[in-house]
């Protein structure tokens, strides 16, 4: 009996580990603990108080799938917040003391104004309006704007085919701005792009537009409803990592950092770990902008 009861033990601890590896494995990556550094720094720099604070606050999305989503532990999964642990990592911070802040298009430089975040880590494009407010160390990843369309749609191919047409995007992104300035499609705002679903499920509206990253983790998700209406990108978007405007020696560190991780592969890692799942082909890393 003894032996009976040990090894109906056994199994259940055997199950059990099992289940465990399974609910891993369905993070879609972001389980990764980068090597933490043994740093030191300037006296009076941002990264020296970092440092000695032992943790950062990092600003990313929620809910856009392969670059920043909430995974099954509530915690944020994606590329952005691999290369938020890369960045933590060198400041001598671990992970795990990584203070994460949902911030959405509209609230992104607010946060950093207000000092609730020390960078932005956010499908973030760089472009000269947000740098009157905010800096901007990067780029590290280059995407480009795209729409998305119900599956059963054939009008829609092109940008200039929303025209007139109702189009959801997001409250001050530049996306939106784009498609209305450019295109003449009248806007459909919403807080967030998973917001845009339902109203383009239900035919609300015609397309979702934002960057073409971001929807085709959208229809890896639902294939059988979403589709992308054109594999061709019609802008550049740079993501670089918001900062403290005029923070010129973090921004400096930072963007060191983001060239040593393309030279020791922990940039391509980071990329393989997460949006890899989908889009096969890793990026390079886009020269960075030392304005």
């Amino acid at each position: 009996m003894k032996s009976l009861i040990t090894r109906r033990k056994s199994l259940l601890v055997a199950a059990g580990a099992a289940v465990a590896l399974t609910l891993s494995a369905c993070g879609g990556g972001g389980t990764t603990t980068p090597p933490v550094a043994s740093a030191s720094f300037a006296a009076g720099t941002t990264m020296e108080k970092l440092n000695k604070a032992g943790t950062i606050k990092i600003g990313t999305k929620y809910d856009q799938p392969l670059f920043g989503q909430v995974g099954l532990d509530g915690k944020p999964v994606g590329f952005d917040v691999e290369i938020g642990k890369l960045i933590a990592a060198k400041l001598g911070i671990p992970a795990d003391k990584i203070e994460w802040s949902e911030t959405v298009s509209a609230n992104r430089e607010p946060f950093i104004e207000q000092g609730k975040v020390d960078i932005v880590i956010a499908t973030y494009t760089i472009n000269d309006k947000r740098k009157q407010v905010v800096s901007f160390a990067g780029p590290y990843y280059e995407a480009g704007q795209a729409l998305m369309v119900n599956k059963d749609n054939t009008t829609i191919t092109k940008p200039e085919d929303v025209k007139g047409k109702k189009v959801c995007s997001v409250t001050g992104s530049t996306p939106a701005g784009t498609i209305v300035d450019k295109y003449g499609a009248v806007l459909v705002p919403a807080a967030t792009y998973s917001a845009c679903l339902e109203p383009l499920r239900n035919k609300q509206v015609e397309a979702v537009t934002t960057d073409n990253v971001i929807l085709a983790g959208f229809v890896d998700k639902e294939p059988d409803a979403f589709k992308l209406a054109s594999d061709q990108t019609f802008t550049k978007e740079p993501y670089g990592i918001g900062l403290k405007k005029d923070d010129t020696t973090f921004r400096n560190w930072i963007n060191d950092q983001l060239e040593a991780f393309a030279k020791d592969g922990s940039y391509k890692k980071a990329w393989e770990d997460t949006a890899g799942s989908v889009i096969k082909t890793a990026p390079e890393l886009p020269a960075v902008d030392r304005y």
